[in-house]
C-alpha cells in the first residue's frame, strides 16, 4: 500500500486504496465522448491508470486502439479487448509513441510532487509527434465542497466525506461508495493545484495547455513544447 493510501471493502484492494470490485460496479460518464471529440478517429491510445477497464471498454466501442496500463495485475484482469501493460506509470518506458497519451482519474494530482512529475514525463515520453495529452483535473471546489454526497441513478451513493491538509499542501482525502449490498471506502492524498501552479507542473515536463475540452475545464487537451519534441 502507497503511503497515505488505504480502502476497506469486499474483494481486492489495490496499492493506492482502490477496490477491484467496487470499480467494476462504477458507470462510465461523458468522458469517453470528451475523448472522442478531441482526438482523431481510430487514434492509437495510451491510457495510463487504466483500473478495470470501464473507460477502455467505451473507447474499444468507439473504434479506438487503446493500450491499457495498471499497476494492479487484479485490475487489469478485467480489461478486455486491449492490450494491457502491468507497471507503475512513473516507471513506464515502452520505446513507442502513441496518437493519444491519456492521464484521467485526477492523476496529475498525485500528492507526491516526484510522482506526478514522473506521470507527466511518461506523458511527454510516449506522445508521438503531433500527439496531444489529455489531462483530467479536480474542479475548482473540489476540496471546498466537503463534505458532500451524490446519489447515482443506478442505485449507489458516493461521498466525499473529508478532505483534510496533512502538510506542503497536500490533503488526504476520504471516500465512500454506498451500494444497496457492500461499502467501500477509499483514503488517498491529493496536492490541489490552480490554474497557474497546473500549467507550470506542465511547462516543467515539458507540456503545454492547448485548450479545455470541457466548461469545467476539468479536461484539458496538452502538446509537447518544442523543445521537448525536439529533444523526442
Amino acid at each position: 500500500m502507497r503511503e497515505g493510501y488505504a480502502g476497506t471493502g469486499p474483494g481486492a484492494i489495490t496499492p493506492d486504496g482502490c477496490a477491484v470490485e467496487l470499480y467494476t460496479r462504477l458507470p462510465i460518464g461523458e468522458e469517453p465522448d470528451v475523448i472522442a471529440a478531441a482526438v482523431p478517429e481510430g487514434a492509437r491510445i495510451l491510457e495510463l491508470g487504466s483500473g478495470v477497464g470501464r473507460m477502455t471498454h467505451a473507447l474499444l466501442e468507439r473504434g479506438f486502439t487503446v493500450t491499457a496500463v495498471d499497476e494492479s495485475a487484479a485490475m487489469l484482469e478485467r480489461v478486455r479487448g486491449a492490450r494491457t501493460i502491468c507497471a507503475p506509470i512513473e516507471e513506464l518506458a515502452l520505446g513507442e509513441t502513441f496518437d493519444v497519451v491519456l492521464l484521467a482519474s485526477f492523476l496529475v494530482h498525485a500528492g507526491d510532487a516526484e510522482v506526478r512529475r514522473g506521470l507527466l514525463r511518461t506523458c511527454v515520453r510516449h506522445v508521438a509527434e503531433g500527439g496531444c495529452v489529455l489531462i483530467q483535473r479536480e474542479g475548482e471546489d473540489y476540496h471546498d465542497n466537503v463534505p458532500r454526497e451524490r446519489k447515482d441513478p443506478s442505485g449507489f451513493t458516493v461521498r466525499i466525506t473529508s478532505s483534510e491538509p496533512v502538510g506542503d499542501g497536500v490533503r488526504s482525502v476520504r471516500a465512500e461508495y454506498e451500494f444497496p449490498d457492500a461499502v467501500w471506502t477509499q483514503t488517498f492524498r491529493a496536492r490541489p493545484l490552480t490554474e497557474k501552479q497546473f500549467e507550470k507542473a506542465l511547462e516543467e515536463a515539458g507540456l503545454t495547455v492547448d485548450r479545455c475540452l470541457t466548461e469545467d475545464r476539468t479536461w484539458v487537451r496538452a502538446v509537447p513544447t518544442a523543445e521537448a519534441a525536439g529533444s523526442a
